[in-house]
C-alpha cells in the first residue's frame, strides 16, 4: 500500500528548504518490532523514500549535504530511504519517518563552520617544550650502559 502527502503537508526546513509532498512516498511494510499477533496481520511499519537528488525544495548545498550525511540509507540514484517500525500504529510510525527525513534535512541545512585561524604558539609554550624534551632526552640517555672508569 503506497500513499502520497497532501499539498497543505510540505515540511518546512528553512527559509529555502522545503519537502513537497510530491517528493516523499510513502509505503507500509509489516513490522518485526512489538504488537503481539497484530504484528503478523497488519502492515504498522512505513517505509518512507524521498528523492533528494530530483527534489525541487532543496538547494543543491544543501541536496549534496543530505545525500552525503544519509549514508547508506541513500541508493545511488539518491533516493533516501527511511524505515520507520519503532511503534504499533502506522500513524505513530509514519509521523517518525517524516520526523527522522526532517532532521536529516535540517542538519545537511546547518551553515558549515567558520574556518579555522591559525594560530602560533607563544614563545613561553615553546620554551616549556623545548625544556621538557631536553629533560626527557636526559633521562633516556642515563638509562644506558655503566661505564667503569
Amino acid at each position: 500500500m503506497t500513499s502520497r502527502m497532501s499539498a497543505d503537508d510540505k515540511i518546512i526546513i528553512a527559509e529555502d528548504v522545503v519537502i513537497h509532498p510530491d517528493d516523499i512516498e510513502e509505503s507500509f511494510i509489516r513490522s518485526s518490532g512489538p504488537g503481539g499477533q497484530n504484528v503478523n496481520k497488519v502492515a504498522t511499519a512505513v517505509q518512507l523514500r524521498f528523492d533528494a537528488a530530483n527534489a525541487p525544495g532543496l538547494p543543491e548545498r544543501v541536496r549534496a549535504r543530505t545525500i552525503k550525511l544519509a549514508g547508506q540509507k541513500a541508493t545511488k540514484d539518491g533516493v533516501i530511504v527511511i524505515e520507520a517500525g519503532r511503534y504499533r500504529t502506522q500513524e505513530q510510525n509514519r509521523a517518525d519517518a517524516r520526523a527522522r527525513l526532517a532532521a536529516l534535512v535540517a542538519k545537511a541545512a546547518e551553515p558549515p563552520p567558520p574556518p579555522r585561524k591559525k594560530t602560533r604558539p607563544t614563545k613561553g609554550s615553546v620554551e616549556r617544550r623545548l625544556k621538557s624534551k631536553a629533560g626527557r632526552s636526559t633521562v633516556k640517555k642515563l638509562r644506558g650502559r655503566v661505564d667503569d672508569h
